[in-house]
């Protein structure tokens, strides 16, 4: 007799797509007779498993007792036409394998994740060859997609269509496959000024002032660009790093060298900045830091004094605090881009640019400093995500992503996973709902995220792990205010001055302060002590960036890390509360939702 597993039966079931089959259906999909089918079902019937049920169009169907059983099983529907990717009750596995070749554009509340595989995500897929991207993607649908695999292979192999290389003369050069690729898409596409004479029917001479413009309009009209420039290595320099570097960060090394170009993307505690000064000791050039603040610059300088063989007068600060320029210098991205600073640093031959919170880098302001170019550039950051969807502008300017899957960090205990609850807060009385509901634009959305109930909540969650260091997250300052009062803890604003601040964090990292909170300014560029615990009373609408890097806070190794998300029920913030969160969910962070009735 064909033995049929209950497993089976519930693939079966996925595979017609109704909740009930008969032996027909299910012989068909399992490749048996009906009759085989018939007596396993009929022994799973036995064993309490399944039931059946007489009908009049046939003898008998067939479905599971537990209904339970079914729905909470994890089920991949992959739409190839659509290149996308729906899951129901993803494993932890499958959410992070998914995150390496497509996009998290949706979440639900019943736990259904839409993934979209997009050209930007084929072209920054972190494989080494097609085949072992195909691989990934055969590991995680459930059949295989052939017109989807062409399609990828055809993004694929369209990231190696244009290079730029350096002619022996001495001048930048565009190459590309095809004479039709050059004349009907290089020359249709890029300004008059960006190529300067033709060279051959498949190359053209580049004005170097335009290689960065030529770079974004190419990967913008559909084809990356290779960047091959023999570009400036700098002067020799002799650096030793003091720590061993992990498994992955040697991988992570390795691969930049070989490749002259990337960006480190990694979850929060996994010592990218380790991994860059593990950079900085194989190039062994000199090196320009790029960050997006003072506190920033003086937190690489420490780090570089503490795990490297440099000295204090190898090490320089270039900002608006001071202006030193040595063989490692660190700029904050404003003073670098600016017009009377920028000679500094165009006269000097950098062996390394290390661009951190490389997520940084589209916006206007720190974009021009990203145009600064070396044979060796080095992005950083956990949270390559931007609102304005100009992402992959990060990969155009730098290189392309270098990183490890997060669900391997966590299974290797290197990074805590956090345990990430949304908890949805009622409204104190009518009168605050009523009035939520009277507002709107900016006014309605400040109401929902300074909702007094939240105080009552985070007052809770402190009192209900009173042996974990907490750090309560807002956005505003009445509320930040008001929060401290009640849980008679400091808070940390814009306007806290420096030395206060840091006399703060000192204490909350030796133990002598329980909690604190923090005002946005503890999203990124201060050196925010970690928690074992933290509480998100209000965020920044929607932005998955800031919701990773509060996350971050609870993702360093060693003991169990919570995340609680306040949001008010009934409001837009359950919508920008899952949308914060979206980040960790694709890169296999499990988040629940729950309700709360305290006011």
């Amino acid at each position: 007799m064909t033995d049929i597993s209950q497993e089976a039966f519930h693939d079966a079931l996925e595979d017609v797509g109704r909740p009930v089959a008969t032996a027909e259906q299910v012989a068909r999909v399992l490749g048996c007779t009906q009759a085989e089918a018939a007596d396993a079902l009929a022994a799973l019937a036995d064993d309490g498993a399944v039931a059946r049920a007489d009908v009049d169009n046939d003898p008998v169907v067939w479905y599971p007792r537990d209904w339970l059983e079914l729905t909470d099983r994890e089920r991949v529907v992959p739409f190839p036409g659509r290149r996308e990717v729906v899951v129901d009750q993803p494993e932890q596995f499958t959410r992070a394998q998914l995150s390496r070749f497509a996009h998290l554009e949706d979440t639900t509340r019943t736990g259904s994740y839409r993934y979209v595989i997009r050209e930007e995500d084929v072209w920054a897929a972190p494989f080494d060859a097609l085949e072992d991207l195909l691989a990934a993607m055969r590991r995680v649908l459930p059949r295989e997609c052939p017109g989807l695999e062409d399609w990828v292979e055809e993004q694929w192999t369209r990231a190696t269509r244009f290079r730029l290389r350096t002619h022996d003369d001495g001048y930048v050069v565009l190459e590309a496959k095809s004479e039709s690729l050059l004349g009907n898409v290089a020359e249709q596409k890029l300004a008059e000024d960006v190529l300067r004479a033709p060279i051959s029917d498949t190359e053209a001479w580049v004005a170097e002032e335009k290689v960065a413009e030529l770079k974004r309009t190419l990967y913008e009209a559909g084809y990356p660009v290779q960047d091959d420039r023999d570009l400036d290595t700098g002067e020799p320099l002799d650096v030793d790093l003091d720590l061993d570097l992990r498994e992955y960060q040697q991988d992570w090394v390795e691969r930049f060298v070989d490749a002259s170009s990337g960006v480190l993307v990694g979850p929060p505690g996994s010592g990218k900045t380790v991994a860059a000064m593990g950079v900085l000791e194989a190039v062994g050039g000199e090196t320009l830091v790029l960050v997006p603040s003072r506190e920033l610059a003086a937190q690489w300088r420490d780090e570089l004094l503490a795990h490297t063989s440099l000295t204090r007068e190898q090490i320089g600060e270039y900002h608006g605090g001071t202006k030193e320029v040595r063989p490692v210098t660190i700029a904050t991205y404003q003073t670098a881009g600016m017009d009377r600073h920028r000679h500094v640093f165009d006269d000097r031959k950098w062996g390394l640019i290390v661009y951190d919170e490389a997520h940084h880098i589209p916006s206007e302001v720190f974009r021009r400093s990203a145009d600064l170019q070396s044979k060796h550039r080095l992005g950083l950051t956990a949270t390559p995500v931007r609102e304005d969807d100009k992402e992959m502008d990060i990969y155009t300017l730098v290189g392309r992503p270098i990183g490890t899957d997060w669900d391997a960090l966590f299974d290797a205990g290197y990074v805590a996973e956090p345990e990430v609850e949304i908890r949805y807060v009622p409204w104190t009385d009518d009168d605050a709902r009523h009035e939520y509901a009277a507002e709107s634009g900016h006014t309605r959305r400040r109401l929902a995220a300074e909702n007094p109930a939240k105080d009552a909540e985070a007052e809770h969650l402190l009192g209900q792990y009173p042996d974990k260091q907490a750090l309560v997250f807002v956005d505003y300052l009445e509320q930040g205010e008001r929060l401290a009062e009640r849980l008679d803890a400091p808070f940390v604003n814009g306007e806290t001055r420096h030395a206060r601040r840091e006399a703060l964090f000192d204490q909350f990292r030796t133990g002598a302060l329980d909690a604190l909170v923090v005002s946005r300014i503890g999203d990124e560029g201060i050196d925010l002590p970690d928690a074992e615990l933290a509480v998100v009373a209000s965020g920044l609408g929607g932005s998955r960036r800031q919701g990773a890097q509060r996350a971050g806070r609870t993702m360093r190794p060693g003991g169990q890390s919570l995340l609680f998300v306040l949001a008010t029920r009934g409001t837009e913030e359950e919508d920008d509360a899952r949308s914060r969160m979206r980040h960790l969910s694709a890169k296999g962070v499990r988040v629940t939702e729950s309700g709360s009735d305290r006011v």
